[in-house]
């Protein structure tokens, strides 16, 4: 045979040919042996012996016919070739050695391969589509090549029925399935099962044991069946084929996956797969990386972590000649397990399903390592050492064969017989380096027959005695397997071949065995990122070189950053000089960075990620990881043993220790830096963009968040927070996760699960298991700062969870080692602990109880950030991961612990509380909702036994699926209750947390866009609600004080107001219930980022209880008010009563009178008789005891009894003051006079006084305003005056002039009389002119002179015999109804015109007070008026007074509008009127009968006064009937008068006439609780009424509320928002004048919050207005302008507008 000519006299051969290598190189081209690419790469090979050796391989492969035609071609290239080199029959060419020949195996192998090779080319020119990544199912199973048994056991898994293949993605995907633990039942159930249980690092992976549903039935013990009843053999399936199914359907990455975890489990790997792929792995097997401790590093405690495919090592190769009843995989897994424990490294015939035949497997090459730990007495083998085994008989795997004897150091053949046939193939291997071993079991004939076949191969296979290993049968296998590992060591001591996978790989492509590398797609992305790791030698020099944008410049970002919110090295600087010119910094660095070019290595990434297929992307940035990481851990390792070395040198420099160890810190280099220098790049070009130093148009990095956003979906972790800077890019964060938003189309609802915990403790291993990710865990370096990567959740499964995605962020450790040193360690370990709890909906705690110490750290810097929470009301579920808990009993033998740990956090919170500056008593309880028994998980340590050869613990495994399932139950059921985040809501979080971070002091720092947002929503609601209780009770107190005026005084004096007030106390309680409900009901929908607000739900429950006692009080006071008129005009009522009859009786007698006169008078006597006789009757009518008072004395009186008790000075002060009259006075004027002498002494700063005296102006002019307000009212009501109103005012200034603020003053008794004095001196004259206007009203005379008109008509009717019903009617309407309604329209306008202003267009502006805060600015910058600043800013009632009535007469100055409202309740009331007429005008009785009907029917709508009724029932002798019917004709145009009138008057003049004023109103609800910041005098934007704190969205600069300077006199520019975070003190009235520290400012200001600003322009807005009115603000404040810093100056309209527009949460 050929083949065996060249195989046994290779040498000989090779020496032969190399003497003319390219001559036979060229020939064998020539004739068409080797392919052109074979030809180039071989002329490539520069030594003659490797090049011939390398042609012979590739000629061998190529089957026997080539190897004899070979031959052939030689001895007649040269003709002196050696005749026991020439072919076989000298040219004769064996017809039929495919059956007698093994080597036909490799030429069916070398065929296939071709042909699929071709394909492969076909099918990239064809579709783009590379086979092997995401292919079609269907390219698999009808490819003619691929064997029927492969294409038969694929549709037996069911996987013929994938469009594609397996996917990373895919087995990522998070489902229900995914979630649960049900036994596969049928065959296809398989591949999913093993896919899942590796990827939770189960040891029962490759358990394929189906368990049948029917299992559980009980069967009959005597049934015949019964005994053979037993686990279906027929459905049964080896695992192998079941791993090597999945391979075949699975794309590159997930194969590396595959394999990365089976490498974890100790599972043997398959290095080549079976036919009909025959690929080598090599790819898969990157991603493993192998840290252990060789013997020759034992005494110096060293250790080697090193990439599996680059480490060299010997390899031991078990293969199989025939059949064997010794099982050779059995025998690896004994060899390979340390004698305390066993581990089933390859799968064997006595493992579950082992025993089942394999279908598809035979041909595989599978290969596993052992690691030593360093332990002398119990390693196996001093140094690695990989192991293979192929499944199958050479004879049928000869290809894979060869490849095995060319990468082994030594080769054991496990065989029982040998042929011929087997000789001569053995005889083949005679020359070849590897050494060769047999394992035989012992007696037998056939054993005999063997042993004599060995001995004539020993010579040829240089064998010795010692590579004969028999199984002699009085040995145990124990012993046999010592004596195999002892064999094994000896070969590793001795000098042997060592090789790495990488180096195997470059011999299977020399034997034509496909590597998983080849294709296109990733030799593309392995080209891409080489260019960029060939320029890497040293990492530090690079990333200073390439990587310019990190390093000092952006530590230095990140410190300015921070120090712009912290502000520690502030000192005497002005707090907005410091910001300045921090600023200023910020911009110059971002300016630095901006202006650096794009390096060479940061081009060729963005080309990679940016221009290559997406697949290619994915082999670039894994080939580059893998190369980084790699040149990384070959760094750390250099460096660590340098450090060691000079460490353990006596008088070390302690210097050069720091220097070695900041370089360890900074010689890491990732993919992430990479990234991290795109968020960089992106962020600076942002600034300038924003800084106006670049255009819009002039970008170049746009498009960079897009590119990010695509790997994100890819499942690449994006960095979230920069572990070497510890600072989030807050920006490229932003517009990443933007981009993600919008390729999602919107569907981007989340769940967010964070795990913290102390540095190498598993953290991301346990993500890793539980979800399959990605995570670095084995990289030579530790994760920094957090990264997020995104889980889909499948569709079906998007309901129940609420969300789309899953979103997991795995942090750096906590305590560690590196940042302890550093000052700020615990701050960084807090701000890492609350922005990824904050940004968490779960977050795990991963403990290790090894460490109490450590554990009782990371439980307080926990418990901190979770009482940081509470402020934001974020309550994100916690669950405690105690690892390395083993004990069956843990849960319950930990039961006092837990107890205790609980202990331990409310202890840790109460000193939590205290550290951040919380004055209250707060539990752990109070800031999360904490089960010890469900949110406390025991997991057993992650490995099975001492690593490196420790597989994984199967109790983790199913720990960490529990604890998996246990989250996403939690999941579930929260999502009843609260919606998940979407990205623009996560973003700001991030933001918002970040922001609060950056400041010291979280608890009041923490703003958030989401929060404000569903704030105002709230409260824009319940201003809704509010309105409808408020708009009810006013509806019903016109009703009531309408019913009071129509009742006599017996039903008044009856208990009429008890009455009402049961009433109203039943309407006020279901109103207030009501908005209880209403409220309720808002924080149970579905509405989103209610638990945001949840604590504030409190302040709207007391705010409408609030509501309810106000309105209460109201509804009440108005009652009695209107009873107490009614009963004061009762009396005038009575003796008006009385005149009316008197002159109805005169009327009378004249009329008889005239009557009985002969001549008829015409209308001008018959005037003159009745004006005579009306002159009379007025004389006789008795005296009235209704005059007029003199209010003024009354007042005076008042104020004398008031002042009787302040002394002898406050009588002798008034007695000099002149008695109230009507003459004119002078408005008050705060003099310094008012001022205590004492106070003033004490004030030597002019300045200070000024405060005192503006604050005293402040006060005062409030308390007038509250007393005019207050005498309006009472004149309102167009009633008598009563000496209780001037009592009642005296009482209201008194009080106010014994609060606080005014006590705080120091007045004067002066002070307290001539304000007095002028405050009752402006109410006597309003309370005069209100008395004689009811007089004037009131007086019977005056009232009998306005009916004369309608007497004398009635009488001179009478005389004449004229039927008057048609004018009775008319007068009917025009004397008892018009007024009526009149009265009845002005009453209900008001509440209507409010209803209708609130529904229409403006009810946005007036849903909240940040709403209309909003508004009000953004009008006031785009008129820029600084009459109107400065009415605002020190007039702020006034101005929002003057506003509302602005905008109403605005609203309604198309009078139509007002015309609609007017006529709707007009028309109301006068349908029923018409109603009632229609009622009783059938019904038989009397006029004044039906009248009386009519009035009592109308009586809560209108008041008919009596006294028309009266003239209009005078001698009427009108039919019922026809009376109605005449009114009913009259009504129409009644209510067109009275519209016309109205018509005529002006919006104005309607409005003041209203005693209900929608202006005021409108003014309550915007206005709010008044406060005022202490500071800069922003008014409080909290909702409700009675609210705990004040708040405000954006402070000014203190110089607009009137601060100065002391030494200067000059404006104050800074801002409350920042002082309050400087180093700054501040004095004012409240201090007495002493200096405070601005940071302790609720000492004395409890009740205000004022927030650090949201961003850096956030108080932009009124630094534009400052600086554009600076001068005319000091002249306002009688002060100096102030020297604002130099930025102000560049700020624009356009940007005060964007500042306000986020400040209120309106962009």
């Amino acid at each position: 045979m050929a083949f065996e000519t060249i195989r046994r006299g290779r040498k000989k051969l090779i020496t032969f040919l190399q003497r003319a290598p390219d001559l036979i190189l060229d020939d064998t081209a020539a004739q068409g042996f080797i392919s052109e690419a074979d030809y180039e790469a071989l002329d490539k090979v520069p030594n003659p012996w490797e090049k011939i050796r390398k042609l012979l391989v590739k000629i061998q492969i190529k089957g026997e016919q080539t190897c004899h035609q070979f031959l052939e071609g030689i001895r007649s290239l040269c003709p002196d070739l050696p005749p026991d080199l020439w072919p076989p029959g000298a040219g004769k060419v064996l017809g039929n050695c495919g059956q007698e020949n093994p080597e036909v195996e490799v030429v069916k192998a070398r065929e296939e391969l071709s042909s699929k090779d071709s394909k492969d080319k076909e099918l990239e020119n064809v579709s783009g589509q590379v086979p092997g990544q995401e292919a079609m199912m269907t390219e698999i199973l009808d490819d003619e090549d691929c064997d029927e048994g492969v294409k038969s056991f694929l549709m037996k898994l069911g996987l013929h029925k994938r469009q594609r293949k397996f996917t990373m993605g895919e087995i990522l995907e998070i489902n229900s399935e995914s979630l649960t633990t049900v036994a596969p039942q049928t065959l296809e159930d398989l591949p999913w099962h093993f896919l899942r249980k590796l990827m939770a690092l189960s040891g029962t992976t490759r358990n394929t044991e189906l368990v049948h549903q029917n299992e559980e039935e009980e069967v009959d013990i005597d049934d015949e069946g019964f005994f053979l009843r037993g686990t279906d053999s027929e459905v049964s399936v080896n695992p192998l084929d079941v791993i090597c199914a999945v391979l075949f359907c699975s794309d590159s990455f997930l194969q590396q996956e595959i394999f990365l975890k089976m490498s974890m489990c100790q599972f043997s790997l398959p290095l080549i797969l079976p036919p009909p792929k025959r690929t080598f792995m090599l790819w898969a097997l990157r991603d493993i990386v192998r840290k252990w401790r060789p013997h020759c590093l034992v005494e110096q405690r060293g250790f080697r972590e090193e990439s599996l495919v680059r480490t060299s090592m010997p390899t031991i190769s078990f293969v199989r000649m025939g059949s064997s009843s010794l099982s050779k995989s059995r025998l690896l897994n004994e060899a390979l397990s340390s004698p305390q424990q066993h581990h089933d490294f390859f799968i064997h015939r006595d493992m579950e399903c082992g025993s089942a035949p394999r279908e598809i497997s035979d041909g595989l090459v599978e290969i596993c390592w052992y690691f030593p730990g360093g332990r002398e007495n119990s390693d196996l083998f001093p140094e690695p050492v990989a192991f293979t085994n192929l499944r199958g008989d050479i004879e049928s795997h000869w290809l894979q064969f060869i490849f095995l004897t060319e990468v082994s150091s030594a080769v054991f053949i496990i065989t029982e017989n040998m042929s011929d046939k087997q000789y001569d193939m053995l005889a083949t291997l005679q020359g070849s380096a590897s050494k060769y071993y047999f394992i035989l079991n012992a007696g037998g004939e056939k054993s005999k027959e063997t042993q004599k076949f060995l001995n004539k191969l020993a010579p040829l296979l240089s064998m010795t005695k010692s590579q004969m290993v028999v199984k002699e049968k009085n040995k145990n296998t124990a012993e046999f397997v010592k004596k195999i590992r002892s064999t094994i060591r000896n070969i590793i001591n001795s000098l042997q071949k060592v090789i790495s996978i990488e180096e195997m790989a470059a011999v299977s492509h020399e034997l034509g065995i496909q590597t998983d590398e080849d294709t296109k797609v990733c030799q593309n992305g392995i080209l891409h990122a080489n260019e960029i790791i060939e320029e890497i030698e040293d990492v530090v020099d690079y990333k200073k070189e390439m990587l310019k944008l990190q390093g000092d410049l952006w530590q230095n970002l990140a410190k300015m950053e921070k120090e712009l919110c912290r502000m520690k090295r502030q000192a005497d600087t002005p707090a907005e000089d410091y910001k300045a010119h921090l600023r200023k910094k910020l911009i110059a660095l971002r300016s630095q960075q901006n202006q650096c070019d794009l390096t060479n290595g940061i081009t060729k990434f963005i080309n990679g990620i940016q221009q290559l297929h997406p697949v290619e992307k994915c082999y670039f940035l894994k080939w580059l990881k893998f190369n980084l990481d790699s040149t990384a851990r070959a760094n750390l390792s250099k460096l660590r043993e340098e450090y060691k070395e000079l460490y353990h040198t006596a008088g070390s420099d302690p210097q050069q220790l720091a220097q070695l160890d900041a370089l360890i810190s900074t010689s890491s280099l990732g993919v992430e830096h990479f990234m991290r220098e795109l968020g960089q790049f992106y962020e600076a070009e942002y600034m300038m963009v924003k800084e106006g130093k670049i255009t819009e148009n002039g970008r170049q990095f746009v498009h960079l968040p897009g590119i990010a956003a695509d790997l994100m979906l890819e499942g690449f972790p994006m960095e979230l927070i920069d572990g070497d800077a510890a600072n989030i890019p807050l920006q490229w964060i932003t517009d990443v996760l933007t981009a993600l938003h919008a390729k999602l189309g919107g569907k981007s609802r989340m769940k967010v699960l964070t795990v913290l915990g102390v540095q190498s403790t598993g953290k991301s291993t346990l993500l890793n298991t539980m979800f399959g990710l990605q995570f670095a865990v084995s990289s030579g370096r530790c994760t920094r700062g957090a990264f997020m990567t995104l889980l889909r959740v499948s569709e079906n499964f998007q309901k129940e969870l609420s969300c789309n995605f899953v979103l997991v962020i795995d942090t750096e450790g906590l305590k560690a080692p590196e940042l302890a040193k550093l000052e700020d360690s615990y701050e960084h370990d807090n701000e890492l602990a609350t922005l990824v709890i904050g940004l968490s909906d779960i977050t795990l705690v991963n403990l290790v109880m090894e460490n109490a110490t450590e554990m009782k750290d990371i439980l307080q810097i926990v418990v901190h950030a979770f009482l940081r929470m509470e402020e934001t009301k974020q309550k994100p579920n916690c669950q405690f991961v105690h690892q390395n808990v083993s004990d069956v009993s843990a849960h319950d033998q930990n039961m006092r612990d837990r107890k205790r740990l609980l202990e331990q956090f409310n202890e840790m919170t109460r000193a939590a509380a205290k550290m951040e500056k919380q004055s209250r008593e707060v539990s752990f309880s109070d800031i999360m909702d904490y089960n010890p028994e469900k949110h406390n998980w025991y997991i057993p340590g992650l490995w099975h036994g001492v690593p490196p050869m420790a597989p994984v613990n199967m109790g983790y495994s199913e720990g960490v699926s529990d604890l998996k399932r246990s989250l996403f139950e939690f999941m579930r059921i929260c999502s009843q209750n609260r919606h998940s985040k979407d990205i623009p809501q996560f973003v700001e979080w991030v933001r918002s947390l970040w922001n609060a971070v950056k400041h010291e002091n979280f608890i009041f720092s923490f703003r958030n866009s989401l929060v404000a947002d569903a704030y105002n929503k709230l409260s824009a609601k319940y201003s809704e609600w509010e309105w409808d209780f408020q708009k009810e009770m006013h509806l019903w107190v016109s009703k009531a004080d309408t019913a009071i005026q129509n009742q006599s005084l017996e039903d008044i004096e009856s208990g009429a107001l008890d009455k009402l007030r049961l009433e109203a106390d039943q309407k006020l309680r279901d109103g207030q219930q009501k908005i209880l409900k209403c409220i309720q009901n808002y924080f149970e929908s579905d509405r989103e980022s209610l638990h945001l607000i949840e604590k504030y739900r409190e302040d709207f429950i007391r705010s409408a209880k609030g509501l309810r006692e106000q309105l209460e009080s109201y509804c009440i006071n108005k009652c009695q008010q209107a009873i107490f008129i009614r009963k004061g005009k009762s009396k005038i009522d009575s003796l008006q009563a009385k005149y009316v009859k008197t002159m109805e009786g005169k009327v009378n007698k004249l009329l008889e009178e005239c009557k009985r006169k002969k001549c008829e008078l015409n209308v001008s006597e018959l005037e003159g008789e009745f004006e005579k006789m009306w002159k009379e009757s007025l004389l006789e009518l008795p005296a009235s005891n209704f005059t007029r008072r003199d209010i003024y004395a009354d007042v005076h009186l008042h104020l004398q009894k008031d002042l009787e008790g302040r002394g002898g000075l406050a009588n002798q002060l008034f007695q000099k003051l002149p008695c109230f009259s009507a003459h004119p006075r002078r408005p008050f004027i705060v003099k310094d006079c008012y001022v205590k002498k004492s106070v003033m002494r004490t004030l030597t700063l002019g300045l200070l006084f000024k405060d005192y005296t503006q604050e005293l102006e402040e006060y005062t002019r409030s308390l007038i305003g509250m007393c005019v307000s207050y005498v309006t009212e009472k004149v309102s009501t167009k009633g008598d005056y009563d000496e209780t109103y001037c009592r009642e005012l005296l009482r209201l200034i008194n009080e106010q002039l014994r609060r606080k603020h005014f006590q705080k003053l120091h007045t004067t008794i002066c002070f307290d009389v001539e304000l007095k004095y002028s405050i009752l001196g402006d109410a006597a004259d309003a309370f005069q002119k209100m008395h004689i206007k009811f007089f004037e009203a009131n007086n019977p005379h005056q009232c009998l002179e306005k009916l004369k008109p309608q007497y004398f008509s009635t009488f001179k009717d009478l005389y004449y015999e004229k039927d008057a019903c048609q004018k009775r009617a008319k007068d009917f309407c025009d004397l008892c109804l018009k007024p009526a309604l009149v009265d009845h329209l002005c009453k209900r306008l008001g509440i209507e015109i409010v209803d209708d202003f609130l529904s229409s267009g403006q009810s946005i502006q007036y849903g909240s007070r940040s709403f209309f805060q909003f508004t009000v600015q953004k009008t006031l910058l785009e008129e820029e008026k600084f009459e109107d600043y400065v009415k605002y800013i020190t007039r702020y009632e006034k101005f929002v007074k003057s506003w509302i009535q602005a905008h109403l007469l605005d609203h309604y100055k198309e009078r139509e509008e007002l015309g609609i409202l007017e006529r709707a309740i007009l028309s109301t009331v006068m349908k029923k009127a018409k109603e009632v007429l229609g009622r009783y005008e059938k019904e038989k009785g009397t006029l004044a009968e039906f009248l009386k009907h009519f009035c009592q029917d109308m009586s809560e709508e209108l008041v008919i006064s009596k006294d028309s009724l009266d003239v209009i029932l005078f001698n009427n002798t009108a039919s019922v009937g026809t009376f109605s019917a005449e009114v009913q004709t009259c009504i129409p145009m009644v209510t067109e008068d009275i519209l016309s009138e109205n018509f005529k008057m002006s919006v104005e003049a309607i409005l003041s006439n209203l005693p209900f004023k929608p202006q005021d109103e409108i003014f309550k609800r915007v206005f709010g609780c008044g406060k005022q910041c202490p500071f800069c005098k922003v008014p409080c934007e909290a909702g409700g009424v009675s609210h705990q704190e004040h708040f405000a969205s954006v402070h000014r600069p203190e110089g607009l509320g009137r601060y100065r300077e002391d030494s200067t006199g000059k404006l104050t520019y800074d801002l409350c928002s920042s002082r309050v975070g400087s180093n700054r003190r501040f004095s004012n009235t409240d201090t007495g004048g002493k200096w405070h520290p601005c940071k302790q400012y609720r000492q004395y200001y409890p009740d205000w919050r004022i927030q650090p600003d949201a961003s850096i322009t956030a108080s932009d807005y009124w630094k534009f207005v400052f600086k554009t009115f600076n001068q005319q603000f000091a002249k306002e404040y009688d002060a100096l302008p102030a020297d604002l810093p130099e930025d102000w100056e560049r700020l624009t309209k356009k940007q005060a507008l964007e500042s306000i527009q986020e400040a209120f949460n309106m962009k």
